[in-house]
Formats: C-alpha cells, sequence, structure tokens
C-alpha cells in the first residue's frame, strides 16, 4: 500500500498543478467544467475495499436467514462460527480501505488537484459493488420490503407489522423489532415499497437491489441541485460532492444501507433549489414528496415559505401571506394525491411514534437521561424510563425554542434561511427521542453546499467514520460495546487528523505528499 501512495503522489507531481476553483473565501459563481486529473489510485484503492465489503457481506452483514446462495454450498461456512468472524475482519477492512481512499480523494480535492468529475467519478466507483451488496451496517431494507408488501394483501401498514403477513421469507429477514411494529414511513415512501414488493415478490435479493435502485432516485436529485445550492450558499463545488456524495455517510450507509433517508434528502435538496430559483410551486411539491418519505422533510417547508416570500414584490406581512397560503395549498394537494395513490390513511401520524421505542446515547436528551440515572443508581435504586422521558420532553422543549427561533430570524429569506433550515434539520436529529446515525443527513446535505473552514471539514470527516461505526456490519447497535466505541472514536479521529497531515503515524517513508499546494490557513473551501 506504501507503493500505491507513493506511486499517485510521483504520478500527480508529473501533472502541472491544477489552479484552485475556489477564491479565498470559498465561494464558486459557476460548475466545474475544466478538465481535471484523475487519482485513478486513490479511486482504485476505494474500489477494491468497496469490493472487500461486498465479498465479506455475505457472511458478516444483514445476510437473509435462509440463504439460496450460500445457505447450503461449499462456501456457506461464510456465515457461521469463524468464518463468519473472519468475514467481519475483511469488511471492516474494506471499510477502512473506502475511508482511507476518502480521505485521500479530500487532499486532492482541497489542494485544488482535482475538481467534480474526479469526485463523481470516484463515489460511482465506490458505490457500484454496494448497489448488489447484501444489506450493510442495517437491516432496515429488509423492514421496507415487508412495510410494502402489507398493503398488497390487503393490511395496513400503518396499524399493523409485518408479523402478520403469511410470508415466512420475508418476515423471518425483518428485524425483531420492527415484526411487529407498524411502518413509520409516509405515503409516498409505502407507494414505492409496495412496488418494489409487488416485482420481487419474496424474492428477497432481488427485492433488495430494486429498493436501492429506487431509493437512488434521491441520489439522482441530489446530483442535479447540489451545483446550484453551491451557487446560492456559496460553497466549493468539489468539496461539496466530496462531503454529500462520496462520503462514507452517503456511500455505506444511505447506498450499502440502504436507508430511504437518501430518497427523503434527494427531494428535499432539490426542492430547496427550486425554491430558491424562484419555481416555487415545484420547490414546495418536491420537498412536500420528501415529508411524504420521512416526516423529517415538513420542517423545512416554513423556512422555505420565508425565501418565496422575499421574492415577492408588495409589503412584508402580505408576501408572507401569499407565500404562506400558497406553500399550504400546495403542501395538502401534494400530500392527498400521495395518499391517495398509496391507497392508505392517515394513521401514519399515529405510527410516527414507534422510532421513539429505539434508546441509545446519540440522541443528547436520551444520553443526558441515562447519565442521570446512572448517577442517582449509584445511591438510589430508580426507573430508567422516568429520567430518559423527562429528559426528552426537554429536549423536545429546547428543540422547538431553536426551531422557532431560527424560523423568525429567517425571514428576511434568500440563502440564510436555508442556511438555518440546515442548522434546524441538524437540531432536530439529535435532539429528537431517538438517533440513529444516517439521521444526522437530513441537514448535511444542505449544509455541505456552505463555505467550510478546513479544520471543521476535520471534523466532519471524524464524525462521518464514527457514525458508520456505531453499528455492526449486522445491523446491530454498538453504542454500548464501550470497548469497541472507544476503538470507533480513535479510528475516526485518526481519519480526521488524516485529512490535515498525512501519514500522522509515520507508516511509510514519504511523509509528505509530493504535490501538496499551500492553502492559507483561514482560507475557506
Amino acid at each position: 500500500m506504501e507503493e500505491s501512495l507513493v506511486d499517485e503522489n510521483a504520478d500527480a507531481a508529473a501533472e502541472p498543478a491544477a489552479p484552485a476553483e475556489a477564491g479565498g473565501d470559498g465561494r464558486t459563481d459557476h460548475p466545474d467544467t475544466r478538465p481535471s486529473p484523475l487519482p485513478v489510485r486513490t479511486i482504485a484503492l476505494g474500489t477494491a475495499g468497496s469490493l472487500l465489503i461486498l465479498l465479506s457481506a455475505f457472511g458478516a452483514a444483514g445476510v437473509l436467514v435462509h440463504d439460496p446462495v450460500l445457505g447450503h454450498g461449499p462456501l456457506s461456512w461464510i456465515r457461521y462460527g469463524h468464518g463468519q468472524m473472519l468475514a467481519t475482519g475483511l469488511l471492516y477492512l474494506g471499510f477502512g480501505l473506502v475511508v482511507w481512499a476518502w480521505v485521500r480523494l479530500g487532499r486532492h480535492v482541497l489542494a485544488g488537484r482535482v475538481g467534480s468529475r474526479p469526485v463523481l467519478v470516484a463515489a460511482a466507483c465506490w458505490m457500484a459493488p454496494l448497489v448488489i451488496s447484501p444489506p450493510v451496517f442495517t437491516r432496515d431494507v429488509f423492514s421496507y420490503i415487508a412495510q410494502g408488501s402489507l398493503p398488497l394483501f390487503g393490511q395496513d401498514p400503518y396499524a399493523v407489522g409485518p408479523i402478520v403477513l403469511g410470508l415466512p421469507e420475508v418476515v423471518q429477514n425483518v428485524h425483531p423489532f420492527w415484526q411487529t411494529t407498524p411502518a413509520p414511513y409516509g405515503p409516498m415512501f409505502i407507494l414505492l415499497a409496495k412496488g418494489v414488493a409487488w416485482v420481487g415478490g419474496t424474492n428477497m435479493i432481488l427485492g433488495v437491489v430494486l429498493m436501492r435502485l429506487v431509493l437512488m432516485i434521491g441520489l439522482g436529485l441530489l446530483l442535479w441541485a447540489l451545483p446550484g445550492l453551491v451557487r446560492h450558499l456559496g460553497g466549493h463545488l468539489p468539496t461539496t460532492l466530496w462531503l454529500a456524495v462520496a462520503g462514507p455517510m452517503t456511500v455505506v450507509h444511505l447506498v450499502g444501507g440502504p436507508h430511504n433517508d437518501l430518497l427523503m434528502v434527494g427531494f428535499l435538496a432539490a426542492g430547496t433549489l427550486c425554491v430558491l430559483e424562484r419555481k416555487h410551486v415545484l420547490g414546495i411539491v418536491l420537498v412536500t414528496l420528501g415529508a411524504a418519505v420521512k416526516a423529517t422533510a415538513a420542517i423545512a417547508l416554513p423556512f422555505l415559505v420565508w425565501v418565496w416570500a422575499g421574492h415577492l414584490k408588495s409589503t412584508f406581512w402580505k408576501n408572507f401571506a401569499r407565500a404562506l397560503a400558497a406553500a399550504v395549498g400546495t403542501f395538502v394537494a401534494t400530500f392527498a394525491v400521495a395518499t391517495l395513490l398509496a391507497g392508505v390513511n392517515l394513521g401514519w401520524f399515529k405510527a410516527l411514534q414507534a422510532p421513539t421505542m429505539i434508546v441509545n446515547w446519540l440522541s443528547i436528551p436520551t444520553a443526558v437521561g441515562e447519565f442521570l440515572h446512572a448517577v442517582v443508581d449509584i445511591f438510589f435504586t430508580t426507573n430508567k424510563s422516568w429520567f430518559v422521558n423527562t429528559t426528552r420532553v426537554i429536549g423536545g422543549l429546547i428543540f422547538f425554542t431553536i426551531g422557532i427561533r431560527q424560523w423568525w430570524l429567517s425571514r428576511a429569506g434568500g440563502s440564510d434561511a436555508v442556511r438555518r433550515m440546515s442548522f434546524v434539520l441538524f437540531a432536530v436529529a439529535v435532539l429528537s427521542p431517538a438517533t440513529l446515525p444516517w439521521y444526522l443527513t437530513w441537514g448535511f446535505v444542505i449544509a455541505a453546499a456552505l463555505p467550510w473552514q478546513r479544520r471543521q471539514l476535520a471534523i466532519l470527516v471524524s464524525a462521518a467514520v464514527f457514525l458508520v461505526l456505531t453499528y455492526s456490519p449486522a445491523g446491530e447497535d454498538l453504542l454500548y460495546n464501550w470497548a469497541f466505541i472507544a476503538g470507533a472514536v480513535a479510528v475516526s479521529i485518526l481519519a480526521g487528523i488524516s485529512l490535515l497531515r498525512p501519514d500522522p503515524l509515520r507508516l511509510f517513508s514519504d511523509h509528505e505528499e509530493l504535490v501538496s499546494v499551500r492553502v492559507p490557513p483561514t482560507a475557506k473551501v
């Protein structure tokens, strides 16, 4: 691997240094159109890691209970005992290679050596093997397929869980938590999941691949929207694409998972751009469709009302009233059509309570409640649920206060409203009763289009790596395995430092990149 690193730097040194694509303030006024060198070895490194994840996932990831491919064949040993342990180790090795390649690609981007197109090529190469992989770091996709199967058999997905299906090939692969739990997803997603279940039937391998392809509609919308969002929000397009598209949260969690958050954030990003571009009705329709996948996207709508009002030419309150009335009408009509097409009712709103049964310390209120309980329990025997429920209520009040304040401060509209919207989407992810790692993508895909300091990017790298590692390759929570979490924190910090300082552990003889480009320490990228 040392030879690969040195060779790539040597090859890059043979090329003339690419001019920086952003000014000193990190802004880009046009999409990246110039040719730039392709970091072949970095892309190959990440692709090798992704292929390793694919191969080892058949033993270590979210495999089928009864696997028709490996279940009884000569390779079935990879699913059990030492074979599964070997597969798990190889999967983590593959993930490490993907992260290594992503960090190296980030150094190329920040040095101005590569532009947007090489980043997209890298992301495509790293995602491609995972399209046909068993689900990694989650089993949610099996729940999606089961929830789509429920209406096909005359069941209400908002009233019953997959356990009522007489389809053992489907139900047995759903995580036990979700087997008896109604779907917490909107009518748009139920409609799409029903289509996947209708085409795939009980063939879960086909169903997983089809579900990934459907969810990648969101990736297409995201790719379409990000250049425009960068133009409005003042970021640097290659950096934005490196963060939001090529990063492990997208490649491994949203695509490799997969998670329907990918579809939601795609609608959210595209709708936000449309409103900024004065295509107001279309923008509200798209964001409403995102909310009809996961309710969280609806948080963006009040902020986009301010953007719409800012484009009107009357008095402040008349502009607000007109924009609000039009947005509410558009939302109601769009949501009603999605609900009718899906053939479901409004029982979804009651089913939204299901995720609150998840308890982990990624939710700040839950973490505070657990900590307080642990301290008090040293002296008195107490009920943990009382502490957690109390701090969750307090967390909800704090979020409500933050949300209202940020919404009112957004009343001038424009890019400032979108920036504040991304902050509130982040706040809801960490202050909600339950937080899962991929929830952090809700506001992040919008915030990625903002200008970022280099050290802030290093923090984002560490966070992205850690959030993948919080769950096992098979989709089990590791947040209370403290020895593992300590190792995950160390690896994540190392990844972030590596963005700023190549080879911080001095594992190779060549400690400096041969074609490093000096960037002022205060420059934004």
